[in-house]
């Protein structure tokens, strides 16, 4: 399927059908694109109404051209797209970028209409860009095409680039312009029936002329698929996303803990940290990384050092690299011997290195030459604020000489002219080094690089089998569905979980109080009691648990209070007993549990417990299925991970524990899709286990 998106991206023969000669018209200008930026192959304007446009012979419909057409542009209204696509499809077109709007983003009747042009494409075998597009590009010098509407053509670069939004993609392509950033292929997806950005990553994949991938999303339509292509894909090419949407975020209703918190944003941040996807916050910073990733060097460490003339922005930026996690370490003895005649004694030779205002050019080449030597540094954020006297095109060209002969190290200019950033980025760009106006936005962009070298080093888990009691979960939920039930009980629900190997606090049903007692017993030591009922979910706002008891009166007598306060609660409740278990004390309070999302499928929940879940919302997700290393990194992405570290004198909790119950959820969640939520709160994290006290499980209709 991916080779067949060569007639869009790659087409010899392209039709534009709805050419015009009107300027300022989108039939004129893709057009007058693809002429004036010199597509490399043959353009065939379609118009019944003219002879010639852009000194190009026209042809009154698709099937009077006559070569065997790749892409038909197609800019028509609305109502004659459908007549034309069909048109395409009885010439043998096997691509098409439909500009034209009135689809599926209208309503009414533009979804009736984009269903059958969809029903065309599919009968015809053809691929579509669009509906409701700006068009394609492609910048290789071998094919040079524009054909969109958008009035500039980026350089040619590493970068292919995706939008949702038309507009965005007009706004991009002129920065991408003016900022020198090299653009390889573009594509406005539009209203994507056909061609997605899953379909694209797939075809990028291949593309050994594209090594990075950016795009802009406003939804995922298929974020599974998504995950799978990505995670596989950072390995070898960065893909930098920014998602819209963010502050429009609806939790869903619902009774548990996990199915509350998974809202969408946070599980679109899931996935994109899942996938080893780097997301940017805005477009600018989408291409501030852009820029960083514009040549293919990433630092081997996270030791970068600082190298300015002004101390203000040299602090700025060791506070900026600090809050990204990158290391300024001590310069070398021998660096900073090196250093010593070449700058006054205002100078300060550490890192930062503040050359002060009367820093030249050969200063700086030879401030970095030296900063680069140092075996305590793998990249280089070199700043510059221009004093009177000192041209910053100067300063960049010295920034470029050093860049180009240390290869392996990467560099990151932050140029504070008042003539702006474009003053010296040419010489920059040439040699591969990104250019910044403030420190914020270089530090940002370097701990980009840094976590991508990072992701594509990282080795790939190998799979591991779980032994699991499959048959007894399945009796478990069958006797659950067979009983009308819409959530198992806490009996159930606990032995589910053994059945998956999640270790879980002794526990039994008592129907009498005689049981009780005898249960009790065979624990030993104080024991927990809770009221079993369909019917009460909040046990302990009816009285209904009681812990602590010990000996068999106790117990005898908590049983006969626990059943009377529930029934003069809940008179009409259906009590199937009392649940008799372990007492387990100490160990740190956490929770575990899976949803299903309609868009993400199964997805894994982790959290701190108590107040941390309840009032600070402290948990990650993850989209099942999970390996150990994201079972790693759930643990670690908690804002409030140290509390499970060693905590004045106590020893950390078992991390291996806690990922192997992840581990287990993520199998169950797979192996059951009837299961919606399910909860384990809570999981009491002990120094060399992982036990849990409770279990909630919801069933889907």
């Amino acid at each position: 399927m991916t080779a067949s998106l060569d007639c869009v991206l790659r087409p010899r023969r392209i039709a534009v059908i709805g050419a015009s000669r009107t300027p300022n018209t989108i039939g004129h200008e893709i057009v007058s694109n693809l002429v004036d930026y010199g597509f490399t192959g043959t353009v065939f304007p379609v118009n019944p109404k003219a002879d010639a446009i852009h000194s190009l012979k026209t042809y009154p419909t698709i099937g009077a051209v006559p070569d065997q057409v790749d892409m038909a542009v197609i800019t028509v209204p609305k109502q004659h797209v459908l007549g034309v696509a069909r048109e395409c499809g009885e010439a043998g077109v096997p691509g098409l970028t439909v500009i034209s709007a009135g689809f599926r983003e209208v309503g009414g009747e533009g979804v009736e209409r984009e269903r059958q042009l969809m029903e065309i494409v599919r009968t015809y075998g053809m691929r579509m860009v669009g509906p409701n597009c700006m068009g394609v590009l492609n910048a290789d010098p071998a094919v040079s095409m524009n054909a969109t509407f958008a009035p500039s053509m980026p350089p040619f670069g590493r970068a292919a680039f995706v939008s949702q939004s038309g507009a965005m993609g007009l706004s991009v392509l002129d920065y991408a312009k003016e900022y020198g950033i090299g653009i390889n292929q573009f594509v406005s997806m539009g209203n994507k029936p056909d061609v997605s950005g899953n379909d694209l990553l797939l075809h990028w994949e291949q593309d050994p002329s594209v090594g990075v991938i950016l795009m802009y999303v406003e939804n995922f339509g298929n974020p599974r698929k998504f995950l799978e292509i990505a995670r596989r894909m950072t390995r070898t090419k960065p893909i930098i996303v920014v998602k819209s949407g963010r502050s429009k975020v609806g939790a869903r209703a619902a009774s548990s803990h996990t199915g509350a918190l998974a809202a969408s944003d946070t599980l679109v941040d899931a996935m994109l940290s899942q996938a080893g996807v780097i997301r940017a916050e805005t477009v600018e910073e989408l291409f501030d990384l852009a820029m960083a990733f514009s040549d293919d060097r990433t630092p081997r460490s996270r030791r970068t050092a600082v190298v300015t003339n002004s101390g203000g922005p040299g602090i700025l930026a060791a506070d900026a690299l600090e809050r990204v996690q990158v290391e300024l370490p001590e310069l070398a003895p021998e660096t900073v011997a090196r250093l010593k005649p070449l700058f006054p004694e205002e100078a300060s030779l550490r890192n930062p290195l503040d050359m002060i205002a009367s820093a030249t050019p050969p200063g700086y080449r030879a401030a970095l030459d030296a900063l680069l030597t140092d075996p305590n540094v793998d990249s280089a954020l070199a700043i510059f604020v221009p004093p009177l006297g000192i041209k910053q095109a100067d300063v960049a060209e010295a920034i470029a000489s050093v860049a180009g002969a240390h290869p392996d190290k990467p560099v990151l200019a932050v140029l504070m002219g008042r003539e702006g950033l474009p003053q010296g980025k040419a010489e920059l760009h040439e040699v591969g080094v990104p250019a910044y106006i403030f420190p914020e936005s270089a530090a940002r962009a370097l701990a980009a690089l840094c976590r991508q070298r990072e992701w594509m080093e990282r080795p790939v888990p190998p799979n591991e089998t779980l032994a699991v009691d499959r048959d007894t979960a399945a009796r478990l939920l069958a006797d659950a569905k067979a009983a009308g039930q819409s959530r198992l009980g806490e009996v159930e629900s606990l032995a589910l979980l053994r059945a998956y190997g999640i270790p879980t606090a002794a526990a039994d049903l008592a129907r009498n109080a005689d049981e009780a007692v005898a249960l009790a017993a065979k624990v030993g030591g104080a024991v927990a009691m809770k009221i079993v009922s369909p019917e009460i979910v909040h046990k302990t706002d009816v009285g209904g648990v009681k812990v602590g008891v010990e000996g068999a009166a106790d117990v005898r007598a908590a049983y006969d209070e626990i059943l009377a306060s529930a029934r003069r609660a809940v008179p009409d409740a259906t009590i199937h007993g009392v649940l008799v278990q372990e007492m387990v004390h100490g160990g740190r309070e956490t929770i575990a549990g899976m949803t299903r999302d309609p868009s993400f499928g199964p997805l894994v929940m982790f959290g701190l417990g108590g107040i941390f879940v309840e009032v600070l919302r402290d948990v990650v997700f993850r989209v099942a299925p999970i390996n150990r290393h994201e079972a790693g990194d759930m643990i670690s992405g908690l804002r409030g991970a140290r509390l499970l570290g060693p905590v004045r004198g106590s020893p950390p909790a078992d991390r291996q524990a806690i990922e192997e119950v992840l581990l287990r959820l993520s199998r169950l969640a797979e192996d059951f899709p009837q299961i919606a939520e399910l909860d384990v709160n809570p999981l009491l994290a002990f120094p060399d286990r992982a036990v849990a006290v409770d279990g909630r499980v919801l069933l889907g209709s």
